[in-house]
């Protein structure tokens, strides 16, 4: 790497985090955010506040602003001073930097533990700069508290299921993204993006200080019409919106605001990390591109060294195996408004029990309603082909893998429902113009009706370092194509919540359990009862998927009879469970449907006693578990 070039790149930093003119810089704040980890690049950055981000806890929690993770952070703390009988607030490990990855548990733990009741998960952050997904998440924590004891449906959903949320998966990222003007995948790891033997290299800058990343647009020069692939969109009047064609066709060339700093011809392909913690999940692993030996399988960009290299997916997925009582999962991303869901590598008949993907497919169309997202629907051909050509060379899209992806290790491996839902349309909300397509003229078009404007830097000349006179303008990168602008955010955020909420009613649900005793024979001191114990699963989803019991994750939904120690030791026990016959006395009932009501028996023999007390217990995996008392006999008076 050029030493000239990364002086240059430090002055351009050092330049844009100096105080302007007549400001007095804040002591108490230093000037650069560093990134962790050793690269070849810089790993400091000029600290910027952004409006609409709050970056101290305020005394009222709003969702006309994102949240810092630290601040997240402050209110799950005060969720939990605030609401203790409802709230567990617990570090579930750290970040690639060391950051405490914070979780919640919700439920009412007067009515039972929460690892005795179904549960679900709902995460978000994986992606550093998809931050809405995270602010979905903290607000279904406060309206699931604010609302507990208001809504019955709430009410019923804490006292009866617990509800586990990690409002910042990556905090690293997070991190990074709304402290500075830089942007990145996921994990600030750092990481090969272009192949060339260094790692970070050659990150963007931000070129004119304003604490944004634009896009530049410059004429191609001497012998460079063979890269120009962008025109002037025909279809805008005013000439802001681009257009991508097919390389050498077009009048101009588009990078993002940043200088080669290695040298090689290419502007901002390799800055920080470039992991992708969506990628890095043991289903369907597949090596990073030239790690595959023979150079003609199938690779993944971003999938790390190996499955769960990164602690932040490992995290992730040992936490569930410790916890299989979790039926149903959401981790949220941005930007294309969909409900995303597996398989990621193959048709969803191709490979799904059609009793699971039932469940599913349902799950797909009441979200719709809820969210008003245009898509529902696998990843391998409902998203790969949303569109039905590539807008650039006119070809039909055609399904395609992801590989290492986390709804497929959901599902296929885990065996739950397991959703990577995407929030935000990069203000794509109608067809403005009629044309027959909701793309960026129609955002453009929503930016200034609705937006004010704000969405969109208008193009403006700017003296690049290396290109000489470029413009530089377009979307904003961060607040309005990754994310909505502030004052959209609760309605994206609000929606996505409460579908998740719906989720988390479905989940099954061991309920009405009731134990009938009756004596069947008796001889001289020796009493035989038939015990009948009867539940019902009032959920909607069964205790076990088809593909769950395919996998193993849980076990089948169990009945035991309990008494006393003292009653059932000895050489001639009081009390001896007959049927079963055999030593382990559990019954063994499958698992249970919605709806379904089960019944099983057990024989017990009283020897010498007038009667006994014993507790009935149904066990499930992902149903919960639920006791019930009883009494044989008349048992004597303490």
């Amino acid at each position: 790497m050029s030493p000239r070039l990364i002086l240059h790149s430090i002055g351009l930093l050092v330049a844009a985090a100096s105080p302007v003119a007549g400001q007095q810089p804040d002591a108490a704040q230093p000037e650069f955010h560093t990134v962790g980890g050793e690269r070849h690049g810089i790993s400091f950055f000029a600290l910027h506040h952004f409006d609409g981000v709050e970056y101290e806890p305020g005394d009222t929690l709003t969702f006309d602003r994102y949240h810092t993770a630290g601040v997240m952070d402050a209110w799950l703390w005060r969720f939990e001073e605030r609401y203790p009988e409802l709230v567990e607030v617990y570090e579930v490990g750290r970040s690639f930097e060391g950051r405490p990855i914070l979780q919640v548990t919700l439920t009412n733990e007067q009515s039972g533990a929460a690892v005795d009741k179904p549960a679900a998960y709902f995460e978000g952050g994986r992606h550093s700069g998809e931050v809405t997904g995270s602010e979905s998440v903290l607000w279904l924590i406060n309206h699931l508290l604010t609302q507990y004891g208001r809504d019955a449906r709430i009410t019923r959903l804490l006292d009866t299921r617990a509800i586990h949320l990690r409002p910042q998966n990556n905090p690293d990222g997070s991190t990074l993204y709304l402290h500075t003007a830089q942007s990145n995948r996921s994990s600030v790891r750092p990481h090969d993006s272009d192949r060339d033997g260094l790692v970070d290299e050659d990150p963007p800058e931000d070129l004119d200080g304003d604490g944004v990343i634009y896009t530049i647009r410059r004429r191609p020069g001497p012998d460079e019409d063979d890269e120009a692939d962008y025109v002037i969109d025909e279809r805008d009047p005013t000439g802001r919106l681009m257009k991508r064609v097919l390389d050498g066709t077009g009048d101009w060339i588009l990078f993002s605001e940043g200088i080669d700093n290695d040298g090689d011809d290419r502007i901002n392909e390799d800055g920080i990390g470039g992991l992708d913690l969506h990628r890095n999940y043991p289903e369907s692993w597949r090596p990073e591109p030239g790690r595959d030996a023979t150079d003609r399988g199938e690779t993944q960009f971003g999938a790390g060294a190996y499955p769960l290299s990164e602690p932040e997916t490992r995290l992730t997925v040992i936490w569930l195996l410790e916890h299989p009582h979790v039926s149903v999962v959401n981790s949220l991303d941005t930007r294309v408004p969909m409900h995303l869901r597996p398989p990621s590598t193959s048709r969803s008949a191709e490979r799904m029990y059609p009793e699971d993907l039932e469940y599913y497919e349902r799950l797909d169309r009441i979200g719709q309603e809820i969210t008003g997202y245009p898509w529902a629907g696998d990843v391998y051909e409902t998203y790969m082909t949303r569109t039905a050509y590539d807008r650039i060379t006119g070809d039909p899209n055609l399904p395609s893998p992801l590989f290492g992806h986390g709804p497929d290790f959901g599902y296929f491996y885990f065996g739950s429902i397991w959703y990577g839902d995407e929030l935000w349309n990069g203000g794509r909300m109608r067809d403005a113009n009629g044309d027959g397509e909701v793309d960026d003229l129609d955002a453009l078009l929503w930016d200034d009706e609705a937006n004010g404007g704000a969405g969109f830097r208008e193009w403006e000349s700017f003296a690049h370092p290396e290109y000489g006179t470029v413009e530089i303008g377009g979307f904003h990168p961060k607040f309005f194509a990754q994310n909505p602008p502030p004052q959209e955010l609760e309605r994206w955020v609000r929606n996505q919540a409460l579908f998740n909420l719906e989720m988390a009613t479905w989940l099954p649900l061991i309920d009405e359990v009731e134990v009938d005793t009756r004596r069947t024979d008796q001889r001289g001191d020796t009493t035989v009862y038939r015990i009948d114990v009867r539940w019902a699963n009032t959920g909607t989803l069964p205790t076990a998927l088809r593909q769950a019991q395919l996998v193993k994750i849980v076990t089948e939904d169990q009945v035991k009879l309990d008494f006393d120690s003292t009653l059932t030791a000895g050489e001639v026990p009081a009390v001896t469970v007959v049927t079963p016959s055999t030593r382990d006395k559990t019954i063994r009932a499958g698992w249970t449907g919605p709806g379904e009501r089960k019944t099983v028996s057990f024989d017990v023999q009283t020897l010498g006693v007038s009667g006994v007390e014993g507790t009935a217990q149904v066990l499930s995996t992902r149903g919960g578990k639920k006791e019930v008392a009883f009494t044989l006999g008349r048992p004597p008076e303490e």
